[in-house]
Order: C-alpha cells, then structure tokens, then sequence
C-alpha cells in the first residue's frame, strides 16, 4: 500500500511539472543587483501600481517634476503591458531618508519611491520633486528606476539624470551604459511644471536577455 502510495505520489508530480509552461519561469537577467528585489516591497505595502503615481511629499517639496514615458518591448515600437516600474530617489538633502515606520527596503531607499504599472499604451506618469546630490559628493542628481516584467526576475535601468545638472559631465554620459534606453532627460516648463519624457525599451543592452 505504502508503495502504491509514493508510485501515485511521483506520478502527480510528474504531470505537475509538464503542466507548467516555459513562459511561466522567470528569466534571470539583467546582472547582478542586490537590491533589485525592492521592485516588489510593494506587495508588503497592499499597493496596487497603476499607470500613474505621485510620490510621497510631492507638494511640501520645490521643484516639482513630472517624467512621463511609454515602454516598448524589444522591437522599440510595440507598448508594452503589465510592466512594473520602481523608482526611487533621496530628498532635498540628498539622504535617503525612510518615514518614521519604514517597511521592507524603504529602510535603506527612503520614503520617496513609488511603483507603476503600465497598461495596454504601455505610457506611465510618475509625479516628484527633483532630488538633490549627495551631500559633498560629484555625483550627478539622480533617480533610480527598476523593471520587473511579467516573465523575469526585477533588473535596473540607467538612472534619469537631468540634461540642467551641472555635474552631469560629459565623462559621465560616455559612461552611462543605456539600459533600456539613455535615462538623460531634459526639463521644459509645460503647465506649471518642469516635465520631461524618457521612453523604455526593454531588454535594450540588458546581459543575459535572450
């Protein structure tokens, strides 16, 4: 009986693993990234992301920014769904620094993140201020964006650097590697706010992905 048992046992594991699809595997790619894993506190939090986010302390902080932006599967030209985006930044102060109750890597990115998702457009619009530098650093501003798409593990993209920074050297943008994209943006003054566009395309100079 007991052998007839683990035979039936082994069978239903067996068909279990067939059932699953390739597609359902996340693809390990993008290289090395510690903190990459941050793109999913968000579940930690309850949050939904949706198309459009506005990051925490937007309106106590000057200057306001909104970065707007589609993003494209690999061809460049098709939208792409279900994408989420994490981004994150330090304060005017340049620390990242958390609320009072810090959940998961809020501890160590800081309270001013947020998360999209994009929909069938593949557009998302996030709503900050513009961060400072580290403090006594030459390091230029800087906002930090993560990708998690439906059938891979989380990886980065270049940072949005901002074209006005004085510290964005041209040494600096030889070296920006331009993953899914150059994250360079310029600000124009449109409707009150300094708003600039940066479109993705994923998979653009990521290792390992395909």
């Amino acid at each position: 009986m007991k052998r007839y048992l683990i035979i039936v046992l082994i069978g239903l594991i067996v068909v279990s693993c067939k059932g699953q699809s390739h597609s359902e595997a996340e693809r390990n790619v993008g290289g090395r990234c510690e903190d990459c894993e941050a793109t999913l506190d968000f579940k930690k939090l309850n949050i939904e992301p949706k198309p459009i986010d506005t990051l925490p302390k937007f309106q106590e902080n000057e200057p306001k920014i909104k970065i707007t932006g589609t993003v494209f599967k690999k061809d460049g030209q098709t939208p792409a769904e279900n994408v989420i985006l994490y981004v994150y930044h330090v304060d005017r102060n340049g620390i990242y620094q958390p609320s009072d109750a810090p959940i998961g890597w809020e501890k160590r990115h800081g309270q001013y993140r947020g998360w999209l998702k994009t929909g069938k457009n593949g557009q998302f619009i996030f709503y900050t201020f513009r961060p400072a530098p580290y403090p006594g650093a030459r390091e230029p501003e800087h906002i930090h964006i993560y990708v998690k798409e439906p059938n891979t593990i989380p990886y980065y993209l270049d940072n949005y650097l901002f074209e006005s920074d004085p510290t964005l050297t041209e040494k600096v943008k030889q070296s920006v590697k331009k993953r899914g994209g150059s994250g360079i943006v310029r600000l124009e003054m449109k409707n009150g706010i300094w708003t600039a566009n940066r479109d993705i395309i994923l998979g653009l100079n990521i290792p390992d992905y395909e």
